[in-house]
């Protein structure tokens, strides 16, 4: 077993250096070089890096300076390379890997430029002569995604197509080289695979909408991405060359400054501008400065193909990461090399990109140290399955038995009715009272009788709660487009669409959009409801609450429910 690694990180007090320092600083088998241009910044970085397991060591270092003889008096066994921005390498931009060759040290990049990882290979010869590894692109795009795709595609006959994206949290901390690396291509053209041939595009001037939504957990609002020129155009496109179509896209935020990201970017497309070199500053400003909304990032990839039986597949792979820990996914492929190597295996010598190099086990075992969750979806026919099961999908496996049961109507049954005792409150509002009378809710009272209609739909499901000899009903079924895996409940010409979440022992539903006559409004005008069911004493128990900022509490519920007597749960 390897007892000890030294580790030159270049850029190392860097956004992407300094995220790595995060996640191999717990190990103390570790010396990490914090390499730059600045000795005062690298030790300051040092400084502030109190809890810090592993010897930290600030060093002055600059790859378009550096000479064989600097970096062999290091005496790192791993170089990283977080610096960037790797499109804007010019000249001798593989310096520093034919230094790590003469050296016989390893080397790992983060880069995201295609040219610059494609040609990456040119040294495979040399570095399997010197016994060492050369990685290029061990990030997200195209190291995860590819590990993805390989996961997806089991069982697949044939890959039509594979389509990515990653959507930063507004508060994640965007660093100014990967600005710059955008300004560098946006609007430029690029080699993409489309259609079975590779041909042009333009990076944030194609764009497509689409919701991550982690099964049984409250997805992301739905997301514009556009096109990034990424490796995977170009090295995902050669692993499955029978794809007709590989799209990788992004989600800056805030949504607004994405928009005028956008209109430059047509702008250097129609040759109204020459590039958008003089952007990166004044977008960096903006990135860091305005933010709102969740701290929540996410990832997606989806898969299309064929089944053994020439069906068609569409899988995807969904990714919510909470906080601050989405902004460390792309560093997690160098952890997972570096850990791999201190418990005494190592990639094999060669200079390649890193796509076969690290697995998505490799990623899970690191995503559960961290609030990062993922699951798998299957868009396959499910018509017939219950609605519950169609919105959760494979987290409806997670349920309790009475709570699936409760859910278990599907368009192929009859309707089914369960009993049982509830309490009610009321709102003492004026408003809260025309409210609630205007939607049926019943009256005030401990110990009312219940019972519960769901009957199927077209669409979906009619639920009729008769409460206390009061009826009030509510049409279930899926979100649509932006709603996409949500369950939208509606009321009259209130509609309300609810992310499923499952939780230990039960299920909760957490408002995401509502509106009122088709018409969509801000969440903040919108009722607030808390609805949870769960078991107690294997019987499926329920608690509703539903309140507005102008009248306070509408309607509280809560009680018990059992299959009614003579009929069976689906």
């Amino acid at each position: 077993m390897t007892l000890a690694l030294r580790i030159l990180i270049v850029g190392g007090y860097g956004t992407f250096g300094g995220r790595l320092v995060e996640l191999l600083e717990v190990d103390a088998r570790l010396t990490l070089l914090i390499a730059g241009r600045s000795i005062a910044r690298a030790r300051e970085f040092c400084a502030s890096r109190t809890s810090a397991h592993c010897a930290l060591v600030a060093t002055e270092f600059s790859r378009t300076e550096s000479s064989p003889g600097q970096l062999a008096a290091l005496r790192p066994d791993i170089v990283v390379d977080a610096s960037g921005p790797f499109q804007a390498y010019a000249g001798d931009r593989y310096r520093l890997i034919e230094q790590c060759i003469a050296a016989g040290v390893h080397y790992l990049d983060l880069a995201d430029g295609s040219d610059f990882v494609a040609g990456v290979a040119q040294f495979d010869a040399a570095a399997r002569a010197a016994g060492v590894f050369m990685l290029s692109g061990v990030s997200s795009f195209p190291v995860l995604t590819a590990a993805v795709v390989r996961r997806l595609a089991v069982g697949m006959t044939r890959v039509e197509s594979i389509r990515g994206g990653i959507a930063p949290s507004p508060f994640a901390g965007v660093g100014l080289n990967v600005i710059r690396a955008i300004a560098s291509y946006a609007g430029q053209p690029v080699a993409r695979q489309r259609n079975g041939v590779f041909g042009v595009g333009h990076p944030f001037t194609e764009s497509s909408h689409f919701v991550i939504s982690v099964p049984g957990r409250v997805p992301l609002a739905s997301k514009r991405f556009s096109l990034v020129d990424v490796p995977d155009l170009r090295i995902v496109a050669a692993l499955w060359p029978q794809a007709s179509s590989v799209w990788m896209g992004a989600a800056p935020v805030p949504a607004s400054l994405h928009w005028v990201l956008t209109a430059f970017a047509w702008a250097v497309r129609l040759h109204m501008l020459r590039s958008l070199s003089w952007l990166p500053r004044a977008m960096h400003w903006a990135t860091n400065r305005l933010r709102w909304g969740e701290h929540r990032g996410g990832m997606f990839v989806e898969v299309c193909g064929r089944g053994p039986h020439d069906e068609a597949l569409v899988r995807e792979w969904h990714l919510l990461a909470e906080g601050d820990d989405g902004p460390l996914i792309p560093c997690m492929g160098v952890e997972a090399i570096v850990r791999r190597m201190l418990a005494g295996g190592a990639p094999s010598p060669g200079a390649r990109a890193a796509v076969a190099d690290v697995d998505l086990v490799d990623y899970e075992a690191l995503f559960t140290r961290r609030t990062i969750h993922t699951g798998v979806r299957e868009r396959a026919p499910l018509a017939a399955a219950p609605l519950f099961q169609q919105v959760l999908g494979p987290a409806w496996d997670d349920l309790p038995r009475p709570v699936q049961a409760l859910h278990a109507l599907s368009h192929e049954s009859q309707a089914s009715t369960f009993v049982g005792r509830c309490s009610v409150q009321r709102g003492r509002n004026p408003l809260a009272r025309a409210v609630a009378a205007v939607v049926g809710f019943p009256e005030a009272g401990d110990e009312l009788p219940i019972e519960v209609t769901l009957c199927p739909t077209a669409a979906g499901e009619q639920w009729q709660r008769t409460i206390g000899g009061k009826a009030f009903r509510s049409v279930l079924q899926p979100g649509q487009g932006r709603s996409r895996d949500l369950l939208r409940e509606r009321f009259g010409p209130v509609a309300v669409d609810m992310a499923l979440v499952v939780e230990p022992g039960g299920l909760r539903y957490v408002p995401r959009r509502w509106s009122l006559f088709g018409l969509y409004l801000p969440m903040w005008l919108g009722p607030c409801a808390t609805a949870i069911e769960s078991v107690d004493q294997g019987r499926f128990v329920f608690s509703v609450e539903l309140s507005h900022p102008l009248t306070g509490l509408i309607v509280r519920y809560r009680g018990w429910l059992s299959p009614q007597r003579g009929a069976s749960a689906q």
